[in-house]
């Protein structure tokens, strides 16, 4: 028997099995959070579905998203990602996931974890919201443009309040399962 789903997945099994196993579910890790960030990075003006596509693509090109290593790459091993044509080769988005893995650091630095730091921006618990359809969630909040803000003075690129709020509400520091569907109470 079909579960009840939110409406964006239903109907493709890659999406499917995303939504009902990782979606909203919250995030603690700062390597996860981290590969969570730079997929919506690349994700921008494309589809999320076109993104998990290429995902285990995109983990092997850049390390697992080892942001220690991603911090380092020369311009020899950023040519290499750009000729791969297993990910999306835009070179503002390359160049920018070296740089949003050193500002990633620093904000380790000063924070002791990535995940303290973004999770600080709702008291480290889950926003809950009451849709009844998916096309009704906000591509972007006030709070995510003010993370936006924090993360591009921190050095961050490619993070505008849309992309922030993708990323919150894959990484579960907002609930916007729709509430017929069955992950909704599960998260």
């Amino acid at each position: 028997m079909n579960k009840p789903r939110c409406g964006w997945c239903v109907g493709d099994p890659l999406y499917e099995a995303y939504h009902d196993k990782e979606w909203g579910v919250p995030v603690y890790d700062d390597k996860t959070l981290f590969e969570f960030l730079i997929l919506e990075t690349f994700q921008a003006g494309l589809s999320w579905i076109t993104i998990l596509r290429k995902r285990d693509n995109f983990r092997e090109a850049f390390d697992h998203f080892n942001y220690k290593k991603i911090s380092k790459y020369n311009q020899d091993k950023i040519e290499a990602l750009l000729q791969n044509e297993g990910i999306i080769r835009n070179k503002l988005k390359v160049n920018a996931t070296v740089t949003n893995a050193q500002a990633f650091m620093k904000i380790q630095d000063e924070f002791g974890t990535f995940s303290k730091y973004i999770w600080g921006f709702v008291d480290a618990k889950p926003i809950k919201n009451s849709l009844e359809n998916y096309r009704n969630a906000p591509a972007s909040t006030e709070l995510s443009s003010k993370i936006s803000k924090d993360l591009k003075k921190r050095g961050f690129k490619f993070v505008g309040p849309t992309v922030v709020y993708a990323h919150m509400q894959a990484t579960g520091m907002v609930n916007d399962h729709e509430v017929s569907c069955f992950r909704y109470k599960e998260v």
